[in-house]
């Protein structure tokens, strides 16, 4: 029988709205659901953040790392290094948390002007240190963490010298000196074990010359990491 050509174009929409139809789907263990009802049916909603907590008691983070850096105490121009940066934390209590991490940082820097036409030599800093954490305001969605950490920084400043002294182009020499990471967290939950953390920091190095008139320096850096946390399930 053949239909008028409004009841066809009636008939089509209905076939195209059927196919695009939410479907019912299985909800993981220990997700809560909410049903809703719409004109095209009943669907299981899930939430994937309803069982953040923030009760774990350890946690593990690995991100791509920036972080710029003077490689002498009269260097002009800075240096941009990329690297990894590798976090861990053991939370005593909901706010207050032990963090650890290691972070190193590649790249090459501008040199002094030298007779040796050293131009653009690679360097490389590494950092461990430990301290307190801090988890400031948060709910399901996502976090704020605020973290001091101290420890030792190792800089390697004359390893791309063609063997004359870091003199040469005004750098540090090769060593390990006191450092300090300052700032913190920006932890964006996708579920309740993984987040993507954003870590913007202050990097504070305190490198030495051994050449000339021996004397130290601090210096005060930005960085950022960004990468993924993840709240092994044990709780406190």
């Amino acid at each position: 029988m053949r239909l008028p050509v409004r009841f066809s174009f009636v008939f089509a929409a209905v076939a195209v709205l059927g196919l695009f139809a939410p479907v019912p789907r299985l909800h993981a263990q220990g997700q809560s659901t909410a049903s809703q009802t719409s004109g095209a049916g009943t669907y299981i909603v899930v939430d994937p953040l309803s069982n953040v907590r923030y009760d774990n008691r350890y946690d593990v983070s690995l991100g791509l790392a920036y972080g710029h850096t003077k490689a002498g105490p009269t260097l002009l121009q800075g240096s941009n290094l990329g690297g990894l940066d590798l976090s861990g934390s053991y939370w005593f209590s909901k706010h207050f948390a032990l963090e650890g991490t290691g972070r190193g940082y590649l790249g090459t820097s501008g040199a002094g002007p030298n007779p040796y036409s050293i131009k653009g030599p690679f360097i490389s800093e590494y950092f461990f240190v430990a301290g307190p954490e801090w988890l400031g305001p948060h709910n399901k969605h996502g976090a704020l963490i605020a973290h001091a950490l101290f420890g030792g920084a190792y800089g390697r400043f004359d390893q791309d010298l063609r063997g004359q002294s870091p003199a040469v182009v005004d750098f540090y020499n090769d060593k390990v000196a006191p450092a300090a990471i300052l700032g913190g967290h920006i932890d964006l939950n996708r579920s309740a074990r993984w987040a993507l953390r954003i870590s913007p920091d202050a990097l504070v190095t305190r490198y030495g010359i051994d050449y000339g008139n021996k004397r130290t320096q601090t210096d005060v850096n930005f960085a950022i990491s960004v990468g993924v946390e993840y709240r092994f399930k044990k709780k406190r």
